[in-house]
């Protein structure tokens, strides 16, 4: 019973949690259509808040160093960051567009979540304390909204990009993002629904960066077969080995004729057409 009660507190000073404030307000304006919403964000809530109590009770001796470093790594986005630099590094040109994919989403996201979405709702953080976590397992206790988990949306949004061009290693990058964003509760610093809300967040920013970039026009350079780009070659001749026949001069004058006859110089095709290369 004293469990229940403890588990009550946080929601109570939990000023404009996402569930309790839809239902507090849609229970301020009434009416039979809003009952059932109503009582449905009140329960998410409860189960949320169950939740976060029933990992904090749970002893893990062994997962709770392992999840606090962890915790502690993605800390400023640098186990993604991390990720990313070795992308760039080994992975070809493939990996350089996914690293560049994955940085640019993780700081677009990491925006959204803490310049927007924190501050349009505001959630005290849990009371880890009064939830009886181990203190083995606490990481510092961020001053900002606990809704939703910065930490997940980075994680997801990241995978999501990176995924667009590597599947496979999107779903790693995914588990891992689950993991980070699990750890965020195991150390008491979120409820559930915090990262929840947070990984569908960055999943989504994450899918419409990647799709932006994909539309952007591609700054390459121009090869060097595009930059001399040959009109009409001679039957039978090698593109670079192709001898080009030089334009004579068409005149009436016999004393011309005789002289460009007896410079041997080619005279041009029946139908006035010069082989060139057109070179810009």
């Amino acid at each position: 019973m004293a469990r229940r009660d403890s588990a009550r507190a946080p929601a109570a000073g939990a000023a404009g949690a996402v569930a309790q404030r839809l239902a507090d307000t849609l229970d301020r304006r009434g009416g039979p259509v809003r009952q059932r919403p109503t009582s449905g964000l009140r329960e998410l809530s409860a189960v949320d808040r169950a939740i976060y109590f029933a990992v904090a009770a749970t002893p893990t001796p062994s997962l709770d160093e392992p999840l606090r470093r962890l915790s502690n790594a993605a800390n400023n986005s640098r186990l993604w960051l991390a990720i990313a630099t070795g992308l760039r590094v080994t992975g070809g040109q493939a990996g350089r567009r996914a690293a560049v994919r994955g940085t640019v989403a993780i700081g677009v996201t990491s925006a959204l979540v803490n310049l927007a979405v924190k501050y349009a709702w505001s959630r005290q953080r849990p009371d880890r304390a009064g939830a009886g976590a181990p203190v083995r397992r606490n990481v510092p206790m961020p001053a900002s909204s606990s809704f939703p988990s910065g930490h997940a949306a980075a994680g997801f949004a990241f995978a999501a990009a990176i995924g667009r061009d590597q599947p496979w290693l999107g779903m790693a990058l995914r588990f891992l993002a689950t993991t980070v964003a699990y750890s965020r509760v195991h150390t008491g610093v979120h409820y559930p629904g915090d990262a929840v809300a947070g990984a569908l967040i960055g999943e989504g920013t994450g899918q419409a960066v990647a799709g932006l970039m994909d539309r952007l026009p591609s700054a390459r350079r121009p090869s060097r077969s595009s930059r001399g780009k040959q009109l009409e070659l001679p039957d039978g001749a090698d593109a670079e080995g192709a001898t080009i026949p030089a334009p004579t001069l068409q005149t009436d004058d016999p004393v011309q004729a005789g002289l460009t006859e007896s410079s041997g110089a080619a005279q041009p095709p029946e139908d006035g057409r010069l082989l060139v290369t057109q070179r810009r």
